[in-house]
């Protein structure tokens, strides 16, 4: 008798958790006018670039990266989320809204895992802005899994297709299929941080290359597990799956190892829809995904990412329906509505500069 009204149960939290999903789906759908509207205006709504005004935010040095233009204060670093979208090492697309959510949907993880890492986030002035701490970061991405999946180069699925079965230190069984839970659990595997081309690195590897110490290793090791674990049950009672994910760590003024730059955005993690996810496997079907593998796919079948000196450009309602799923993750884990930004007012540099320089000043008075 117990054990039938525990099964009960599990169907009933089931069945709301994919009601959690469902309702997001077809809310976020009544989104698409306005985001279409702002990938045929991409030029005006989307944040390619910023260019914070020098004397308002008061930085000395500005660094342009794949996603982030990172400015660097005397006391602290203002990263600006943009638009950009990148893989397979390069721009393919301009999605509008994804620096907001990505900076927003961090933020709140941030907050949420506090008690297991200190971070480096000091306020967010603008929803596209970031002010934190700063710090020595550690030359390594430390990537954790939880599946047998990915497209990239450097994903555990591309590397055990090709028969490597020693893989950042860690030994892979024999027979396992694509998109299957690792048997042995989450895994850390590491990759080099470069400007232009990550790669796999092991523990012993990165400790022996004098990139880390042991000690420090060890400690990012364990926090990397622990948020990690934190995402995938904080993720599930949302209705999905996180599947893997990248945090960067680096070393504040004290000496102290805190979270930097991102945490489980879809830009940084991958995340699958759990009702769906049996399913779909075992009938040889792709997860269902909430993250930008949806922009990746449709590139690996349109030419090779990696090698085509020129690549084509993503359909409009691709890049639509990307923006879609970005603003619907940011929802489904939040709990929060997307808040548009308005489309009237001063350019949003103006706006950025003026937001983030009130916040300067303000911690630096406090």
């Amino acid at each position: 008798m117990a054990t039938a009204v525990a099964s009960a149960d599990q169907q009933a939290k089931a069945l709301s958790l994919a009601k959690v999903v469902a309702d997001a789906q077809e809310k976020t759908k009544k989104y698409l006018g306005r985001i279409e509207a702002a990938v045929d205006d991409s030029a005006r709504q989307c944040i390619a670039e910023s260019r914070l005004d020098q004397q308002l935010v008061g930085h000395s040095k500005r660094t342009v990266g794949k996603v982030r233009d990172t400015y660097i204060c005397d006391d602290a670093i203002v990263l600006v989320t943009t638009d950009r979208q990148s893989a397979f090492d390069r721009q393919l697309a301009r999605v509008p809204f994804k620096g907001a959510v990505l900076n927003q949907t961090s933020a709140w993880w941030f907050e949420k895992t506090r008690h297991i890492a200190p971070n480096h986030l000091l306020g967010s002035p603008h929803p596209n802005v970031c002010v934190g701490k700063k710090c020595k970061v550690f030359p390594i991405e430390f990537v954790m899994r939880g599946y047998l999946t990915g497209s990239t180069s450097t994903s555990i699925w591309k590397n055990y297709e090709k028969g490597t079965r020693a893989y950042c230190g860690h030994t892979l069984p024999e027979g396992m299929s694509k998109n299957q839970a690792l048997p042995m659990g989450n895994i850390l595997t590491p990759t080099t941080k470069d400007d232009l081309h990550d790669e796999l690195i092991s523990a012993q590897e990165i400790v022996s290359s004098n990139r880390m110490s042991q000690q420090d290793w060890d400690e990012c090791s364990r926090l990397a597990h622990a948020l990690f674990r934190f995402g995938q049950e904080a993720a599930a009672e949302r209705g999905l799956i996180l599947v893997d994910t990248k945090y960067e760590l680096g070393k504040d003024a004290d000496g102290n190892i805190i979270l930097v730059d991102e945490i489980h955005t879809p830009d940084s993690s991958r995340y699958w829809v759990k009702e769906t996810y049996e399913g779909n496997i075992s009938q040889g079907r792709e997860p269902e995904n909430i993250d930008k593998e949806f922009l990746r796919r449709w590139y690996t079948q349109h030419c090779d990412p990696y090698k085509d000196e020129t690549v084509p450009d993503a359909p409009r309602e691709l890049v639509a329906e990307l923006s879609r799923r970005y603003v619907m993750l940011y929802e489904i884990i939040t709990g929060q509505d997307f808040v548009f930004p308005s489309e009237d007012g001063p350019p949003v540099d103006e706006r950025m500069s003026s937001s983030v320089s009130n916040f300067l000043k303000s911690h630096r008075e406090a």
